[in-house]
């Protein structure tokens, strides 16, 4: 059963943030007052080490800071935590190693101290280029920051992306047309798009729940989808996923291992993992709650919450979902060696019926643009 592509990276998820953004259900956390980055950077190297003895011999291609906000670490926190991976697997020459960050001037000024730490690529969370709405979403620099923090990453990185949402509470097409030109023209090789979406456990869910908050009805954010497809196409950096960009041969390696279903190692509160041990898939989750973790793996070498054993089915599952969001779609028989079982030919042929389905001539089956707006409805179909 061929399960990962020989492709392994590593996640890091630091869950600290300044503030929490309304729209925001990732596991982030305002810390107030005194915190030791040392003893917390300390469990990092822990659970790496046990990770490691679970998953030894891997050959590291991609790591990935998410978070939270991963720039609020200090170079030598980042400088720690790669080292302890390179301690404990192999880490390629050329790997992408990837930080998140938020564009403002504090932590724009650590830039070059991350590129001495061994960070090569940086994706910054910019969300828009007006002041209303960077107010709206709750960000905390200005647009002038941001386009500064942009440059002086491309400046520093040789690989660098950025983050803006679109299809906002009020936005107008032709809001988002000349913000987007904007974005495109400042972005250098890779953009995330991301349309907003109402998560519950959000001020937003909150808001929308309580009717203070309209978002476009599905018509509208269709037209932004495409819109948005139109552009970018148009200045050479076309989706390869849903929601990212890039001028061909500067795609996210780490993103693309999670969607081309490779393994990775889930490290940090909250982290989620898949690996491969004992030739079975484990679906790994940690304690979500930052000082909760460090307890647990203080005491028992992990912060694991979560450890279950995919069944082919569920595999099979995950593969279709991961796969269907890229441009290149998925191959039919990695499908059947991971699940055991066929996609449904009679599936295939009532979506390609509606067009929202296509087979590539290397035998990949792909969503067709029609087909994105109702991605999860077509892979239910197929996973059926």
């Amino acid at each position: 059963m061929t399960n990962t592509n020989d492709m392994f990276g590593v996640y890091v998820h630091w869950p600290f943030c300044a503030a929490k953004c309304p729209y925001c259900d990732f596991n982030s956390h305002v810390h107030r007052g005194p915190f030791d980055e040392d003893g917390f950077v300390a469990a990092y190297e822990r659970e790496i080490a046990s990770t490691a003895a679970l998953v030894p011999g891997r050959v590291v291609q991609s790591i990935f800071f998410g978070g939270g906000t991963p720039s609020l670490m200090s170079p030598v926190a980042v400088e720690r935590i790669l080292d302890a991976i390179a301690r404990h697997w192999t880490v390629q020459n050329n790997a992408e190693i990837t930080l998140e960050a938020n564009p403002t001037s504090v932590e724009v000024d650590r830039f070059r101290g991350y590129r001495t730490a061994g960070i090569n690529r940086v994706s910054l969370g910019v969300q828009s280029l007006r002041p209303g709405p960077l107010a709206e979403l709750g960000r905390r620099h200005t647009v002038d920051e941001a386009v500064a923090a942009v440059r002086i990453a491309q400046s520093v990185f040789d690989r660098s992306s950025f983050d803006l949402i679109y299809a906002r509470p009020g936005q107008t097409l032709e809001d988002w047309e000349d913000e987007l030109k904007e974005g495109l023209w400042l972005a250098h090789g890779h953009i995330s798009l991301y349309q907003l979406t109402i998560e519950q456990g959000t001020r937003y869910f909150d808001l929308h729940q309580a009717g203070k908050l309209k978002m476009p009805d599905e018509d509208l954010a269709a037209d932004f989808y495409e819109l948005t497809q139109d552009l970018t196409a148009e200045a050479g950096m076309p989706a390869y996923e849903i929601s990212n960009h890039a001028v061909p041969g500067q795609e996210s390696r780490h993103n693309l291992l999670y969607w081309r279903y490779g393994e990775y190692a889930g490290i940090g509160p909250g982290a989620h993992g898949r690996l491969m041990i004992n030739n079975q898939r484990h679906a790994t989750a940690a304690e979500k709650l930052p000082f909760e973790w460090q307890k647990r793996v203080n005491s028992r070498g992990h912060g694991l919450v979560t450890d279950d054993v995919l069944t082919w089915e569920e595999q099979g599952d995950e593969f279709l979902v991961m796969g269907l969001r890229l441009k290149e779609g998925i191959s039919p028989a990695r499908f059947t060696a991971i699940s055991g079982r066929q996609i449904s030919p009679v599936q295939i042929a009532a979506l390609k019926g509606y067009g929202f389905l296509e087979t590539l001539p290397n035998g990949n089956l792909r969503v067709t643009d029609k087909g994105f707006p109702v991605l999860d409805a077509v892979v239910a179909d197929l996973a059926a």
